[in-house]
C-alpha cells in the first residue's frame, strides 16, 4: 500500500472552499480520457484500471507541473498493455488519442511528428518505470468483486437479486473509482466490499440475517475491513461523481 488506507489528500483531493483542486479536476479529466481511450483501443478492463493505476501512482511520485500528463496517459495506456499482456501498438494509441481529441480529424500522417510523438511514448514509458522503480503490478478488486457478488447472490433471495441492478452497479462503481486515487489508498479487498456495500444501499437491499449474525456482511468477506473504511471509501466515491458533475 502506498499510504494508510484514509490517508493523504491524494488524486481526489478538494480545495478549501470545498471544490476539487485544480490537479484533482486535471486527473479526473486524464482518466476519463485513459478508460474511454482504451475502450476504443478493445482493452479489457484489468489493463484499463492498471493504466489509470500507473497514471496516478505516476503522479503521487511527481509535480504535475513537470510532466503532460496527457502523454503520461498515454505511456501508462502503453506500459499497461505490457504488463497485462494485452500488447498495443503505439500507432493505435496515437490514432485514438488524436481521434479523441480532434473527433473530426484526419488521422496522424506518418511523418515527423507522428514519429516525435511516438518517441516520447516510448521515452516516457522508460521514464516512468524508472519513478515507479519497476513496480508496475497491481492486486486489483476486480476478483474480488466477483467472488462477493456470487457469494451475495446465494445469500439474497433470487427475487430480490433479479429486480435489482446490484451486480451492474457495483461493477459500474468499481469502474469509476479510477476516476481517483482510490486504488492506491484501500487495499482492493477493501474497495471489492465497499463498492458492493454502496450498490446494495442506493436499491435499499438487506442482506438476509443481518441482524441475528455474529458479524455484519462485509466482515465475513474481510476480516480486518472496519465501518470507518468502508465510509472513506464510500465518501471517496461521492467526491468522484460530484467532481463529474462540476467538469464538463
Amino acid at each position: 500500500m502506498e499510504s494508510p488506507e484514509g490517508g493523504g489528500g491524494g488524486p481526489a483531493a478538494r480545495g478549501p472552499e470545498g471544490q476539487p483542486a485544480p490537479e484533482a479536476r486535471v486527473h479526473f479529466r486524464v482518466a476519463r480520457f485513459i478508460m474511454e481511450a482504451g475502450v476504443k483501443l478493445g482493452m479489457r478492463s484489468i489493463p484499463i484500471a492498471t493504466a489509470c493505476t500507473i497514471y496516478h501512482k505516476f503522479f503521487c511520485e511527481t509535480n504535475l507541473d513537470a510532466y503532460d500528463p496527457y502523454l503520461i496517459a498515454m505511456s501508462s495506456i502503453y506500459l499497461a498493455g505490457k504488463v497485462e499482456e494485452q500488447h498495443l501498438r503505439t500507432r493505435d494509441i496515437i490514432n485514438v488519442s488524436n481521434r479523441y481529441f480532434n473527433p473530426s480529424g484526419e488521422p496522424l500522417e506518418l511523418d515527423s511528428r507522428f514519429w516525435e510523438l511516438r518517441d516520447s511514448i516510448v521515452q516516457c514509458e522508460l521514464l516512468m518505470l524508472r519513478v515507479l522503480r519497476f513496480q508496475v503490478s497491481f492486486q486489483h478488486p476486480h476478483k474480488y468483486l466477483l467472488h462477493y457478488l456470487v457469494s451475495l447472490k446465494n445469500w439474497l433471495n433470487r427475487h430480490s437479486w433479479q429486480r435489482t441492478p446490484v451486480a451492474v452497479t457495483a461493477w459500474a462503481l468499481l469502474r469509476d473509482s479510477y476516476h481517483g486515487g482510490l486504488c492506491l489508498r484501500f487495499q482492493a479487498q477493501h474497495i471489492a466490499v465497499a463498492v458492493l456495500y454502496l450498490a446494495l444501499q442506493v436499491y435499499g437491499v438487506e442482506v438476509p440475517a443481518e441482524v441475528e449474525a455474529e458479524k455484519p456482511w462485509w466482515q465475513v468477506f474481510s476480516d480486518n475491513l472496519t465501518k470507518p473504511i468502508i465510509d472513506n471509501i464510500v465518501s471517496d466515491l461521492i467526491q468522484i461523481y460530484t467532481m463529474d458533475t462540476e467538469i464538463p
